[in-house]
């Protein structure tokens, strides 16, 4: 006799989205992105999707760290000024979990270069893009970090501004 199983039946309305994981496809580069602007990261993931990358996107590094340790992505880029964990020391623990892991940073607080200096001190160093960047120069900026085997420290210079129009062009 075959056991019956029981279970309940849960309405898709009832279901949580913030614990919800959607597995990358396969053969896409996964990028991590994290800013606690969220209006940046969900358009930036938003573009990466549509030009074939599987995004995840964070608000801040400790859901950024919750989501690599589920599916480790080939690439993080994340902001470096965020409340609690910034993206430098976000990209340190990353690097350390996950030596693969490829790293961008960007920020458009000229602060940023100390710390970005204490981390190459400490021998983590990271490509670093200038806010804002137009999404063309950063999907070029993606590829060659993802076609190198390292990625070197070099700091680049800001790049053409996009304003919230065009940006809203270019996912439509």
């Amino acid at each position: 006799m075959t056991p019956k199983l029981k279970f309940e039946v849960i309405p898709m309305a009832d279901v949580s989205k913030e614990d919800v994981v959607v597995l990358p496809k396969k053969k896409q580069p996964v990028v991590l992105v994290v800013d606690d602007e969220r209006v940046i990261a969900d358009t930036l993931s938003m573009i990466l999707s549509r030009s074939g990358f599987s995004t995840m996107t964070a608000y801040d590094g400790p859901s950024a760290m919750q989501l690599a340790m589920a599916i480790a992505p080939d690439l993080l880029i994340s902001d470096v000024v965020m409340p609690g964990m910034s993206g430098i020391d976000l990209a340190i623990a990353m690097t350390g979990t996950i030596p693969k892991c490829k790293v961008l940073l960007f920020s458009g607080q000229a602060a940023t270069v100390d710390l970005l200096e204490k981390a190459r001190q400490a021998g983590h160093n990271f490509t670093t893009l200038a806010k804002p960047i137009h999404p063309t120069d950063m999907l070029k900026r993606i590829s060659e970090c993802l076609t190198t085997r390292e990625t070197k420290a070099k700091p680049i210079p800001p790049l053409a501004e996009i304003s919230p129009n065009t940006a809203a062009a270019l996912l439509n």
